[in-house]
């Protein structure tokens, strides 16, 4: 099989479209998460009214397709610091709507637990129950910015300081910043 320099480039541009639609739809899909368990709990008697199958089927062709056409976008122009910012922030509105939502069901599960134990009889502490809350909410977001905090740090460099001696050893941590991305969809 011959392979022409420019068959190669293609082919590179393709796979590069891959992953990046991949980690665009898994961080995508990490925020719907947070959106559908805020329904879940604050709307939970609407929950199947406000969330039908037809709803989740669309959200989620939406969350690929949008996905597809961006990392398209992204790979296409991918020397742009433009398109590099877009990036970063779409990272950075993800990261503050999952804190946000989290904290809120956080903050509602704690108000509830108060609410259960002042009205035992005799009242009962609830000190247990409220940190496990927050365990679970310190883990759930420590592991999102652990494993796609380095990714975007190294867009940030991208954007900063590209031929910084630092910045330019940093880069060579590229494939390790992917599979930290990968393992938080395995944790």
């Amino acid at each position: 099989l011959v392979m022409r320099p420019s068959i190669v480039r293609h082919m590179d541009s393709v796979i590069d479209m891959l992953i990046c639609s991949s980690v665009l739809s898994s961080l995508s899909f990490l925020g719907v998460i947070a959106v559908d368990r805020y329904i879940t709990i604050f709307y939970a008697l609407r929950y199947h009214s406000i969330m039908t199958l037809q709803r989740a089927v669309v959200t989620m062709a939406s969350v690929w397709l949008a996905s597809t056409v961006s990392s398209t976008v992204l790979i296409t122009y991918f020397r742009s610091n433009t398109i590099l910012l877009c990036l970063i922030g779409f990272f950075l509105f993800m990261l503050v709507l999952m804190l946000v939502l989290y904290i809120h069901m956080f903050a509602l599960a704690r108000h509830h637990l108060h609410s259960i134990s002042s009205q035992q009889k005799p009242p009962t502490a609830h000190r247990g129950g409220s940190l496990k809350g927050a365990v679970t909410l310190t883990i759930l977001l420590g592991v999102f910015f652990i494993c796609w905090g380095p990714f975007f740090f190294h867009l940030i460099l991208i954007v900063t300081c590209p031929t910084n001696p630092f910045c330019t050893c940093f880069f060579s941590y590229f494939n390790l910043f992917l599979i930290l991305i990968i393992c938080n969809s395995v944790i």
